[in-house]
């Protein structure tokens, strides 16, 4: 009987990172969530913590605070109004069950987390890591 294969990608070497394909998802515990994730403004409105009006009328600093506090935001970088999500103490996604290993507000996810892995540290490779 043999083993079933088992694939360990490092986050932090994008070398170990496999090529994407189609299905990959199916079999991985969602490594890419756990991964720092840069979002904007409208991100943040279409996942539902940051109100249109809001966006619209208050600085974005103000913003950042208050989600800071909330701790929805782990960072915000001023100079380019990005936010940085908020991880759990793990490291995984605050929107990323811990049972299923799928998002949560997946329709709602950031730009990011659409674009990836098209984008990213190593554009069409991810750093699929099997379910065991």
């Amino acid at each position: 009987m043999s083993k079933p294969f088992i694939h360990l990608s490092d986050l932090d070497r994008t070398g170990t990172w496999i090529k994407y394909r189609n299905g990959l998802c199916d079999s991985c515990v969602a490594s890419c969530c756990t991964m720092p994730v840069e979002v904007k403004l409208g991100d943040l409105v279409r996942m539902g913590v940051v109100e249109a009006f809001e966006a619209e009328h208050v600085p974005a600093k103000e913003i950042a605070k208050r989600l800071s506090k909330a701790r929805i935001i782990g960072q915000f970088n001023f100079k380019q109004s990005i936010f940085t999500l908020a991880r759990r103490a793990n490291g995984d996604c605050l929107y990323l069950d811990a049972q299923t290993r799928r998002c949560t507000i997946y329709e709602q996810r950031p730009n990011t987390c659409r674009n990836h892995p098209r984008i990213g540290p190593r554009p069409g490779f991810c750093a699929y890591r099997t379910r065991t």
